[in-house]
């Protein structure tokens, strides 16, 4: 089996084809914003970081910046620094042209005398690289390529009886064809830890998923602060979830049953294929934008009670098996399993439903979101800022 996608230099496929206008710092993102404001086929993303950090919150920036950079999915890249934060358009660039041969240039708001002379600037460079980016064609690329994002947020007590257990049946084909999956959310591994980690391809994998639970408790203890106090949501509480462990129960569903080959930190692309876990926070857009970061093209999120989410780099497919979320929020959710909840039909019928979604979507076809244009980012902070 097979998607049509645009294949890259270095090897893997995007099943979009963007050009990026990406800030290097928060002070450069409102300059980025209206760059790709004025380049149709561009699309850009608003940071809050890049200056003032300490030196593991700027590692982490960067990675994200370059992950975003190096994503399947963009064609080329506009970066637009500032001048005077941590890590400089020029610098990007050039840690850029090391990892990759796709279009990079770059412009500084300081150097060019402003704003506005930024944009006279960046605004033509963006529009010949859309323009090279709309020569490129779609092709037949292999399950091999895909990397799918596993999120699951506004979660209720359909989540974990009816979409997370049909999208872990998808996963589990897509794994079989070749494709790669990820999970992510370690927050909501807790308390089911031991279950996920019995899936563990070795020992060391299994300690890793038990480590990234015990750290995430240390670190937020270390801050006098408990995980509880914010898992479940009230919004989950109201959607009938009780405790962690029964959300962290359903959350882990939607990973299937495959071997667990991989862990990794955020941010941070694989080295192997197969079911992957990536150590998040459970914030959706957080988690979304560091498995993005890591390359997923695609991300499958399920919602009892709905959300709107969405990142400009990769579709982001939503997925309920509440039926009055779903018509309640139309707008918003692309694909109804609440036959499974209701007993009209069968997780795995579910499951068919979800994968020809995500088929359609690596295709071409656009997510709700990708239709009203959303691209939420946060980027996660080791500490505060300096």
């Amino acid at each position: 089996m097979e998607f049509l996608g645009y294949k890259r230099a270095e090897g893997r496929a995007g099943v979009r084809n963007h050009v990026l206008i990406l800030p290097t710092c928060g002070c450069s993102s409102e300059t980025a914003r209206i760059v790709a404001s004025q380049v149709q086929g561009s699309i850009n993303v608003i940071i809050n970081t890049g200056c003032a950090d300490v030196e593991a919150n700027t590692e982490l920036t960067q990675r994200v910046l370059s992950g975003f950079a190096l994503h399947p999915n963009v064609y080329a890249v506009v970066i637009i620094g500032l001048g005077c934060e941590t890590v400089g358009h020029e610098e990007l660039r050039a840690k850029l042209e090391t990892e990759t041969s796709k279009p990079i240039v770059s412009f500084g708001i300081q150097e060019e005398g402003g704003t506005a002379k930024t944009i006279a600037k960046a605004v033509p460079a963006a529009r010949a690289l859309v323009s090279e980016a709309s020569a490129q064609s779609r092709v037949p690329c292999p399950m091999s390529d895909l990397l799918l994002g596993l999120e699951c947020g506004g979660s209720d007590a359909t989540s974990g009886i009816a979409a997370n257990p049909a999208l872990g049946e998808v996963c589990d084909t897509l794994i079989d064809l070749g494709a790669s999956t990820m999970l992510s959310e370690t927050i909501e591994f807790i308390g089911a830890e031991h279950i996920l980690a019995n899936r563990a391809i070795n020992k060391e994998v299994h300690n890793q998923i038990i480590q990234i639970c015990r750290d995430y408790e240390e670190h937020l203890s270390a801050a006098g602060q408990d995980c509880r106090a914010g898992q479940p949501t009230p919004g989950n509480k109201e959607g009938g979830l009780s405790t962690l462990e029964e959300k962290s129960l359903g959350c882990i569903k939607k990973g299937g049953t495959r071997p667990i080959v991989e862990v990794l930190q955020e941010g941070v692309r694989p080295t192997k294929s197969g079911s992957l876990i990536m150590d998040t926070p459970g914030y959706d857009v957080a988690s979304v934008t560091m498995m993005v970061a890591g390359g997923c093209q695609l991300v499958a999120f399920t919602t009892g009670r709905g959300t709107p989410t969405g990142i400009a780099l990769a579709p982001v497919l939503k997925i309920t098996g509440n039926r009055e979320t779903f018509h309640h929020m139309e707008d918003n959710m692309d694909v109804d399993v609440s036959g499974i909840t209701e007993g009209e039909y069968s997780i795995s019928d579910g499951a068919e439903r979800i994968f020809d979604a995500i088929a359609e979507s690596a295709n071409g076809r656009m997510t709700k979101a990708e239709v009203y244009g959303f691209s939420d980012i946060c980027i996660d902070h080791i500490c505060r800022f300096v």
